[in-house]
């Protein structure tokens, strides 16, 4: 008789890694994917608290973590150099834990809740700091920040190349406020600012003389080094760009932005004189100057071709031009500006009012390779001027949103661009058979499609779209504002299988609980990630929304989604008592975009088998609330 096959030996377990052999993967991961690690054994939960005490990069996009949950990730660390944290829940009791002295560069997000105290200790603490990124700082009401925080900022970060601060600067004095930045190191290569006035912007770059200075007085060099200079200001004028210009002489990127509550008298306006202004000393790549129709519908009316013919004289070299607001420019303008810089690779007009087909007519004989156009609301632009347009076939972004005129020969000649990766078509004439001819062509490198308010769109145009082996590269879709898709179309969507990981239907009144439901039990591979990997999606305003779709946002389902909006005042309860449930989700009820800017790179999501996202198990542990517990959260609330 035969004996018994000697049993298989058994594999040694995880714990039995040399714990040198786990850090070293561990430190090969971001942030989330180590604390997902950790919530898996008590081995990877000891190697993961040690590695946090020498990681050189900690960036937490996606959540807006408490103090009490940032405390065990950011012990003490001598070697950390970079940090990323979106700061909604923090505070200034906070920034003991932030502010590390081997810091070299620190993007803050969301600071409403800090004071000033956040700049001046950054001054006193951070002296290695290259890179300094604020959001709105002290917008919360109670906070102040002094101008005095700003001095310490400025003369303690003597290294700092790169400072954005996004938020109003404003509120400073005039006086001392330019007074300040002449202790900003020589060192500093880009500016950013959330909001200035232009008159600020001059005194900054040029300060008075004080009382006793004669004429003859040599005045301090105002960051004498900048090559960078992004501002958003009260109106564009033409004292303000003449100061930048002859002030910021190794200037290479230029980017002004306004919102003028009133149509600009000729003082506060910029005027072909100073266009004309515009990179003396030659060294220009990038010129962006728009003028927003954010709070009233006015435009850069003192300027015209000739204006532009003035600039383009000196910027033969330039690389990148955004032009918005200027509505007495014609084809002889932008077409001066296509024939004369031979480098150009990003092209875009905003309200080009005078843009027609004419501009693109003989682009082919340019030596031009355009890889970005954004021509957004030109409504005098057809289908003939978008064929020429695609014979740029190094296209990877192109933006043609509402232009009214453009239809499915639009497309027809889009599909066949091999290198494109966005295309934003919103309100353009398109019909389901236009979006088929995306996937006709050479185009299978899609990855972000926007077809908001696009109204002849139905359920097809998602059979169209991904049909066969088409488009199957797509990530984010904006099927926004449809009159005609209805759930049926989501269900195509969710059969396709296409890996989509942000999906906005807001105000599309036939999508209902059916779509949520479709979407939350989404297989995607089932190899690779069991459940949608949806972390954006957008169903404010959708009109067959009721509170039996907020019971599969619960978990398991949808592990990976950060961002939901919906319509609060339909479903206050159920909103509140999901906010409760899953803290790091961002819940959007008021009709508010949803946007992720710097929290989603796509690049750094590391898929996993669960179901369940491990990282937020990890942070919440026993504050988790069940489902049970929402749904009487709920009761309770109704009752």
């Amino acid at each position: 008789m035969a004996s018994p096959p000697d049993p298989i030996p058994l594999l040694p377990g995880m714990e039995h890694l040399p714990s040198a052999l786990i850090a070293t993967i561990m430190t090969k991961l971001d942030i989330r994917s180590i604390q997902s690690l950790a919530s898996t054994c008590k081995t990877f939960r000891s190697c993961a608290a040690h590695i946090l005490s020498f990681v050189p990069t900690f960036h937490l996009f996606d959540i807006a973590p408490s103090t009490d949950l940032l405390i065990p990730l950011l012990p003490p660390n001598p070697y950390l150099r970079s940090l990323k944290v979106d700061c909604t829940r923090l505070d200034d009791s906070s920034l003991d834990y932030l502010i590390r002295p081997s810091l070299q560069e620190l993007c803050l997000y969301n600071c409403a809740d800090c004071s000033g105290k956040l700049l001046s200790l950054l001054g006193r603490q951070c002296k290695d700091l290259r890179f300094l990124y604020l959001s709105s700082v002290a917008e919360k009401r109670g906070r102040s920040i002094d101008v005095l925080d700003l001095e310490e900022l400025l003369s303690g970060c003597s290294h700092l190349e790169t400072l954005i601060l996004m938020f109003d600067v404003s509120i400073f004095l005039r006086h001392n406020f330019a007074r300040v930045w002449a202790l900003a190191t020589g060192k500093l290569l880009s500016l950013e600012i959330g909001y200035i006035s232009s008159v600020m912007v001059t005194e900054l770059l040029s300060p008075a003389l004080g009382p006793h200075q004669s004429s003859n007085h040599l005045r301090p060099s105002i960051l004498p080094n900048l090559q960078k200079l992004c501002l958003s200001v009260d109106y564009i004028t033409d004292t303000m760009v003449s100061t930048i210009s002859k002030c910021l002489i190794c200037l290479t990127h230029l980017d002004l932005r306004d919102s003028p509550i009133m149509e600009p008298r000729m003082a506060f306006d910029l005027t072909n004189s100073g266009l004309q202004q515009i990179n003396i000393h030659g060294k220009l790549k990038h010129l962006s100057l728009v003028r927003s129709q954010e709070i009233v519908p006015t435009y850069f009316k003192r300027v015209n071709d000739l204006g532009i013919l003035l600039m383009a004289d000196k910027c033969s070299a330039m690389e990148s031009i955004c032009l918005g607001g200027f509505c007495q420019v014609t084809d002889t303008g932008y077409k001066t500006i296509l024939h004369s810089c031979s480098k150009l690779y990003k092209l875009r007009v905003f309200h080009g009012t005078h843009l027609t087909d004419l501009v693109f007519h003989d682009i082919s004989a340019t030596s031009l390779s355009l890889t970005h156009v954004s021509l957004r609301w030109c409504n005098l632009l057809t289908n003939l001027a978008v064929a020429r347009l695609a014979t740029n076939g190094n296209l990877s972004i192109l933006d043609l949103r509402d232009c009214r005129n453009l239809g499915d020969e639009a497309l027809r000649a889009i599909g066949f661009l091999p290198k494109l990766k966005t295309l934003l078509i919103d309100g353009c004439d398109i019909s389901d058979v236009g979006l088929s001819y995306l996937g006709k062509g050479s185009t299978n490198s899609l990855v972000s499609l926007s077809v908001r308010g696009c109204k002849r769109l139905t359920d097809r145009c998602i059979s169209s779209l991904f049909d066969g082996s088409s488009n199957k590269e797509i990530r984010e879709l904006d099927l926004s504002n449809l009159p005609n898709i209805s759930d049926a179309g989501v269900l195509l969507l969710a059969k396709t299988r296409i890996p989509i990981f942000e999906l906005r239907m807001r105000r599309c009144p036939l999508i209902g609980d059916t779509s949520v439901m479709a979407l939350a039990s989404m297989q995607v591979d089932e190899t690779v990630w069991h459940g949608s990997r949806l972390r954006l999606l957008d169903l404010y305003n959708c009109g067959g929304i009721t509170q039996l779709a907020f019971r599969w946002f619960k978990k398991p389902y949808f592990p990976r989604l950060r961002w939901l909006g919906v319509t609060g005042s339909v479903n206050r309860d159920m909103v509140d008592a999901l906010a409760r449930s899953r803290p790091f989700l961002h819940v959007a009820c008021r009709g508010e975009e949803l946007g992720t800017d710097q929290w989603d790179d796509l690049d750094d999501v590391y898929m996993q088998d669960e179901e369940v996202d491990e990282f937020e198990q990890w942070l919440l542990g026993a504050e988790n609330v069940s489902d049970d517990e929402m749904e009487d959260d709920v009761e309770l609330e109704v009752e």
